[in-house]
């Protein structure tokens, strides 16, 4: 049986929290793996963390393609990364553990409409087979225990928005929209840089990130208030947020660019639909950061 955690709801927001807190430590990556794959050289012959983020921003594509929720592509890199800091695998092999992981978020996080592993794989342009896939996923499970629902940084943020929300007039509720979040959320997810860092205080130093460049000081009280219940040092708010605002620097000067519209009415009238869907799959990219609403 998959692993699952409480989901709260109608409840008092400390009870809540004191649920993801208290499962959070039991689902992190091992350091001492992370730092196995962070210490390593690119040769081809060992996972580095180049190469994670290369497999976690196909599966934001992924995310994106088959029109999956946040929840599925956040709970598909915590599985990823949870896996990759206790198994040593071959470069050549990732592609298979990622699209694994990627198929077991999705069925956990209940998508409608989840496709087979063949569909997935031609999709994904994987040269591996079903079977492969097959034998991988339960090579996943059993390394992670089948604990498989983890308290993801998803789960913090959304958490923390809430909380904070019915605190600001209509207009800072606009701007501070938890759609713009996620899509920041998402592009930590693509920097190996986080993946050492606890999702309660990744969750909180994005969120800070964002009051601050918004300059909703009526909010400060509130988020003294959350970093003391989550318990997380102001020094590590300070360098989260520092690393946040780096990170999406560093995101907005590297995206791709997006397909002009004549250019896709042109690729959906000359090709057919799995034609169209191989080509989408290929021109897939990063979320673009929603602009704060004036």
């Amino acid at each position: 049986m998959i692993d699952t955690i409480p989901v709260p709801e109608d409840v008092p927001f400390a009870v809540q929290l004191k649920a993801l807190l208290d499962q959070e430590t039991r689902y992190q990556p091992k350091l001492c793996g992370l730092r196995i794959i962070e210490s390593a050289q690119e040769n081809g012959l060992r996972m580095t963390a180049r190469l994670r983020d290369f497999e976690v921003k196909d599966l934001l594509s992924l995310t994106r393609f088959f029109g999956f929720c946040a929840d599925t592509f956040s709970l598909a890199v915590s599985l990823l990364d949870r896996f990759l800091s206790v198994m040593k695998i071959q470069p050549k092999h990732l592609s298979c553990v990622g699209l694994c992981c990627f198929y077991i978020a999705a069925k956990s996080s209940e998508e409608e409409s989840v496709p087979a592993a063949a569909d997935l794989i031609r999709i994904s342009q994987s040269r591996f087979t079903a079977s492969d896939m097959t034998r991988m996923e339960k090579i996943v499970l059993e390394k992670l225990r089948w604990k498989v629902r983890a308290p993801t940084a998803l789960h913090f943020l959304r958490l923390y928005h809430a909380f904070v929300l019915p605190q600001l007039d209509p207009d800072s509720k606009r701007s501070l929209n938890i759609e713009r979040l996620e899509a920041q959320l998402k592009a930590c997810h693509s920097s190996f840089t986080f993946t050492k860092i606890k999702p309660s205080l990744l969750a909180l130093g994005i969120l800070a990130l964002e009051l601050q460049q918004q300059g909703l000081c009526e909010l400060s009280e509130s988020l003294e208030t959350l970093q003391l219940q989550s318990q997380i040092k102001s020094g590590d708010l300070v360098c989260v947020r520092e690393l946040v605002g780096k990170c999406l620097m560093e995101y907005s000067s590297t995206k791709c660019s997006r397909p002009s519209s004549r250019k896709l009415r042109w690729m959906i009238s000359g090709r057919t639909a799995r034609q169209l869907k191989r080509s989408c799959y290929k021109i897939a990219h990063l979320p673009t950061i929603p602009e704060v609403a004036s």
